[in-house]
């Protein structure tokens, strides 16, 4: 059987990881809003013809998107980890409701 502590230091380690994802996300969003003016303006600046920085945007801004998706988005989203536990309780809550008719 384990001890206080060592449910405590497992919950602490489970919460850093977390916050660590979290930094990742932001330092990746961070990097995407320097970098894309510079390959924005270099296109604009070289090859005027072609906007080819569509193609970074799209790509990069998906990626971000999807590595916020994975790390903070699902868990803030309808079907985060906490909504099957809230489903349980609900079917739960109504099935003591019935009960009590």
């Amino acid at each position: 059987m384990e001890n206080k502590e060592t449910i405590a230091g497992k919950k602490y380690l489970r919460a850093k990881r977390s916050v660590e994802k979290v930094k990742e996300v932001y330092v990746h969003v961070a990097v995407f809003v320097l970098i894309m003016p510079i390959i924005i303006i270099s296109n604009i600046m070289f090859v005027p013809g072609f906007h080819y920085f569509w193609f970074a945007l799209f790509g990069w801004g998906l990626a971000v998107f999807l590595h916020w998706l994975v790390a903070i988005g699902f868990e803030s989203s309808l079907f985060g980890k906490d909504w099957e536990k809230r489903k349980i309780k609900e079917a739960m809550d109504k099935e003591t409701e019935a009960q009590n008719w």
